[in-house]
């Protein structure tokens, strides 16, 4: 039998001048996890939707169990055994799982002239049954968990069956406990012979599920590894091109108190919290998902409506709390889905930046272009803003480059407060650690800051203090040493108090 169920040879592709991918080479064994690493832009993406039929590749060659491919569509993909499932998953919310599963390829009779759907249901529910049997084919998509529709996309891949599938960041939207249950799921299809390709920037996981990893750096293959021969700090340096030292925590708590939450809640979602953070302090939010994380930062940047509490900024209540009042008061938020709620793709980086200070780049209506173009460069250059233009549309930015250009809007508008909502969601190992410096350079500065985040590594790499949330209440407050994985894990799953 043939080595490698999948082999790409001397692949290119450009879009006008911009090099995507050049001469890459990657195979996949039978039976292989194998991820695909590097940095945002290095030509992951590119490469997925080559193999997935999305796009053509300008040269190369493709061949699944030995036979050369002509990848011309994601149709043809699919008749070659590759299944693509994506970050944002592929789905019509109001459709049975079972409905979703043979979108598009609906199972029929009377000669094709109506779905056969007690058929689909019983081979939806034969493929489930194999991976998650608690999962009803006729239950609507949009009730199940984010990771229970990961299950079915999946399941969906094994109907036609997918011998080869890729994954392209596909625990952006799991818990930890989640994360487990996927590698458990990993484990099973690995002994059905099937071949994974693996796309995160989560090292943990690399390391956890993966068997070997192809890295690309500059839309170019840099190296093949065993994963059980490399570190994570090899790794990164591959990826990077350079050794990323370990950023150490520096407090610069001073005794100045910038943001008091008192008795803030909102019904059942966030239950009544209190307290404060000092300037130069970093607090970190942790728990699980749905534990009331971000709702609770949503309500003190004034985006959702309080049902009791108050927000007071260096000693002042802000009155009627809405999202004009806390920016005013210098209350600015780094939301978690930036694409949806951060930007507006289309327009450029310095606009973007403007958007909730306008009235400091406007005078009698009109914009002064001088000052914006001014106040924008300077922020992205102390920002390292790749490529520094202004002018550019954030939405042709990578993920790191787009949260600069979000966490530079506040930075201009001198903000007091920064939430961030995970900061690095998405985001390439290079650019986390560029993140992380920003964070701690706005400590220096004596801002106050509040962080959620589900990575606990990065909760306690940053934090001076960590609350700790589980349905909606604030279970546990940690400091110094005890800021731990095993406690936080311990105040998120049991409410000890």
């Amino acid at each position: 039998m043939e080595q490698y169920c999948l082999t790409m040879r001397g692949i290119n592709k450009t879009y006008g001048n911009a090099v995507a991918v050049q001469d890459v080479d990657f195979s996949v064994k039978h039976g292989e996890v194998h991820a695909l690493i590097g940095e945002n832009g290095a030509g992951k993406s590119t490469l997925l939707n080559i193999l997935s039929g999305v796009r053509a590749a300008d040269s190369g060659e493709i061949s699944v169990e030995g036979q050369v491919i002509q990848m011309k569509s994601p149709l043809s993909a699919r008749h070659a055994g590759i299944a693509m499932i994506h970050q944002e998953l592929q789905h019509v919310p109001e459709l049975s799982v079972a409905q979703n599963m043979f979108l598009g390829r609906p199972l029929t009779n009377c000669k094709g002239l109506f779905v056969d759907k007690k058929a689909q249901y019983a081979k939806a529910k034969s493929i489930l049954r194999r991976l998650d049997p608690s999962i009803n084919p006729d239950e609507p998509i949009k009730n199940l968990k984010v990771s229970q529709q990961q299950i079915v996309e999946i399941a969906r891949a094994l109907l036609e069956d997918a011998k080869i599938i890729a994954m392209d960041e596909p625990t952006s939207s799991l818990t930890p406990r989640e994360f487990d249950r996927l590698a458990e799921l990993i484990s099973d299809l690995k002994s059905m012979n099937v071949s994974l390709i693996y796309v995160s920037h989560k090292m943990n996981e690399i390391f956890k599920v993966c068997d070997r990893a192809t890295i690309l750096r500059d839309g170019k293959q840099v190296g093949v590894v065993n994963i059980c021969d490399e570190t994570e700090e090899s790794i990164v340096t591959k990826m990077v091109g350079r050794k990323i030292e370990k950023m150490l925590h520096n407090s610069f708590v001073s005794d100045k108190e910038v943001l008091r939450v008192e008795e803030l809640g909102r019904g059942k979602a966030v239950l009544p919290a209190s307290f404060s953070v000092r300037a130069g302090e970093v607090l970190g939010i942790a728990g699980l998902v749905g534990a009331g994380r971000t709702e609770l930062l949503k309500l003190i940047a004034g985006i959702d409506s309080k049902t009791s509490g108050t927000v007071l900024v260096e000693g002042t209540a802000i009155k009627h709390l809405t999202i004009r009042s806390a920016i005013k008061a210098g209350i600015g938020l780094v939301p978690e889905d930036r694409k949806k709620e951060g930007i507006v793709k289309e327009r450029a980086v310095k606009m973007n930046i403007a958007l909730p200070s306008m009235a400091m780049f406007t005078r009698n209506g009109l914009l002064r272009k001088t000052k914006l173009n001014q106040v924008a460069l300077k922020v992205m250059t102390d920002l390292n803003l790749r490529p520094l233009n202004i002018e550019k549309p954030i939405g042709t930015l990578s993920g790191g480059n787009q949260q600069k250009v979000i966490i530079g809007r506040w930075v201009a508008a001198d903000n007091k407060v920064f939430l961030f909502d995970e900061p690095t969601r998405g985001i390439d190992i290079g650019a986390k650690s560029e993140i992380y410096n920003l964070i701690e350079k706005l400590a220096q500065q004596g801002k106050a800051i509040v962080v959620v985040s589900s990575e606990m590594p990065e909760i306690i790499r940053i934090s001076d203090r960590v609350l700790v949330m589980r349905e909606g209440k604030i279970t546990m407050e940690l400091k110094g040493d005890d800021i731990t994985e095993e406690n936080i894990a311990r105040y998120a799953i049991n409410d000890l108090n």
